[in-house]
């Protein structure tokens, strides 16, 4: 059973990461896409578009701060992979899949909003901002509601 628990803790990072990656890779090929259009017409490159690209990242930082509590809180007492083997899983499994959805969609944001301010000259990145921020605002639920569910010992 502790092997049920310490795949718990490790799936909260593991889903957050592919989810990070997905995000990312989404939001990076639209702005390889828009750089390439602006590099074609003599423009200069839009840094803005990085801020997009970037966004999904901190997905991960959620998943590892959720298995860095619940393997700490084991190591102190290693009877919690034991006995509660099953809320570790599902905890893990709850908080990796709402974060690898979350890091995914925000960078899919992230792509049509890179493509928002490449045909309309820069304009929106506020906007863009606010809606990636709303998806990320389940992400970040998703942790600190499962980590509160976190076993005390």
């Amino acid at each position: 059973m502790e092997f049920l628990g310490q795949l718990g803790v490790g799936l909260a990072l593991g889903l957050a990461a592919v989810g990070s990656a997905l995000g990312i890779g989404a939001a990076g090929r639209a702005a390889a896409g828009a750089w390439a259009k602006e590099g074609r017409e003599g423009r200069p490159l839009d840094f803005k578009y990085v801020i997009l690209v970037g966004l999904p990242l901190t997905q991960t930082f959620y998943g590892f701060l959720l298995l860095f509590v619940g393997l700490r809180a084991a190591a102190y007492n290693p009877a919690i992979l034991a006995t509660h083997a099953g809320a570790l899983f599902s905890i893990g499994l709850g908080c990796g899949l709402g974060e690898l959805f979350s890091a995914w969609l925000q960078g899919l944001i992230g792509a049509a909003g890179v493509r928002c301010m490449s045909e309309s000259e820069g304009k929106g990145l506020a906007f863009i901002i606010i809606a990636a921020g709303i998806v990320e605002t389940v992400g970040l639920m998703s942790f600190v509601l499962l980590w509160l569910m976190l076993p005390k010992g």
